[in-house]
C-alpha cells in the first residue's frame, strides 16, 4: 500500500474535510478526492461518507486511522528530525489555553530543556480547546492541553488536574456589598454590580452561578478582555467583581489585592486534560514531557 496514500487518508481523517487536508498537505483538493478513492479501490471498501459539510469516517476508516496514524506519526518524527546520534536535542511543540500554559506548564517543562543528554527544544502556542484540538489532529502539535476531553481512538486524554474557581472583587468592592450578605441574598446581591469576563458569553462566570446558586448571571459583562491575566489586574483595579481559577489568582489574594466573595463548601471546578496523538507516546520526547508534566501537576492540585 502507498505511504502517501495512508498519509492522505490520515490527514483527511483529522480534518474532516478535503479542502482542509488539501490545504494541510499542499495539494489540490482534487488530488486529494483521488487518493482517497484510489485507496478505497485497493481497500474495496469506503473510508469516508461525504456530507454538504465535510466528511465522515466510516467504521473501518476509523480503523485504517487507528492503526496507521501512530506509525506515520513515527515515521514523520524520523524523517523530520534525521538519525544523526550526535544531534539527539528535539522540538516539543505544545498547545494550550494561555493562561494555563504560561503560569503552569512552560514553566514546569523548561526544566527539561537543558537536561543533558535528554532535553529537548520547546515551541509553544495558545489557543481555545476547539483550535488546540484541531491543530494537534493535523499534526501541528506533539502535546495539547485543554479543558475539553476529546472523542474518537485518534486523540488519547489523561486528566492532568482540576482548577478551583473563585469569586472576586477588590476590597472596596467587597466593603460595598458588605460581609453575609451574598450567604443570605445569594447571586441577587450582585445583580447591579459591574462585572469583568475574558468573553461576552461569560464562561465562568455562567459556570460558578450554576454550580453554587444553581442559576444563570443576569448581569452582562462591564469589561470583557480575551485574557484571565487581563481580567484579574481590571479586578484589583475596582473594574468590578470576576470569577477566576484560584492558581491565577492566589498571590493576589495573599496580598490583599482582591478579596473572596464566598467560600461554597463544593467550590466549582473544572478540569485540564493532556492530550497526545494516539501512540505518539512511543517518541521519548513526547513522553518524557507527558511524564513530567503529570508528575508536576500533583502540587497543582
Amino acid at each position: 500500500m502507498d505511504l502517501a496514500l495512508l498519509r492522505t487518508f490520515v490527514t483527511v481523517h483529522r480534518a474532516g474535510s478535503f479542502t482542509r487536508a488539501a490545504a494541510l498537505l499542499g495539494l489540490s483538493q482534487p488530488a486529494v478526492t483521488s487518493q482517497i478513492r484510489t485507496l478505497e479501490r485497493q481497500l474495496g471498501r469506503p473510508l469516508f461518507l461525504r456530507q454538504a459539510r465535510g466528511v465522515t469516517p466510516t467504521s473501518i476508516g476509523d480503523e485504517l486511522a487507528h492503526k496507521a496514524a501512530p506509525h506515520l506519526d513515527a515515521l514523520v518524527e524520523i524523517t523530520e528530525t534525521g538519525i544523526d546520534e550526535e544531534s539527539p536535542v528535539r522540538t516539543l511543540h505544545l498547545a494550550g489555553p494561555p493562561e494555563f500554559t504560561a503560569e503552569r506548564a512552560l514553566p514546569a517543562l523548561t526544566a527539561l530543556t537543558h537536561d543533558d543528554g535528554q532535553g529537548f527544544a520547546l515551541r509553544a502556542s495558545f489557543g481555545n480547546a476547539e483550535e488546540v484540538l484541531e491543530g494537534l489532529s493535523a499534526g501541528h502539535h506533539d502535546l495539547a492541553i485543554t479543558t475539553a476531553r476529546p472523542r474518537g481512538a485518534l486523540l488519547t486524554a489523561t486528566a492532568l488536574c482540576d482548577e478551583e474557581h473563585v469569586l472576586l472583587a477588590s476590597p472596596q468592592w467587597a466593603a460595598r456589598i458588605g460581609p453575609g450578605t451574598l450567604r443570605r441574598n445569594g447571586a441577587a446581591a450582585l445583580e447591579d454590580l459591574p462585572l469583568v469576563e475574558a468573553h461576552e458569553s461569560l464562561p465562568f462566570v455562567a459556570r460558578y452561578w450554576a454550580a453554587v446558586f444553581d442559576s444563570r448571571p443576569a448581569a452582562s459583562g462591564t469589561v470583557i478582555v480575551p485574557d484571565l491575566r487581563a481580567v484579574l489586574a481590571c479586578t484589583i483595579a475596582g473594574a468590578g467583581f470576576s470569577v477566576l481559577p484560584r492558581y491565577l489568582c492566589a498571590p493576589a489574594l495573599e496580598r490583599g489585592e482582591v478579596v473572596a466573595l464566598l467560600d461554597p463548601a463544593v467550590p466549582p471546578l473544572r478540569t485540564y486534560f493532556l492530550v497526545v496523538r494516539t501512540g505518539t507516546l512511543a517518541m521519548p520526547h513526547i513522553a518524557r514531557a507527558h511524564e513530567w508534566l503529570l508528575r508536576t501537576a500533583v502540587d497543582w492540585c
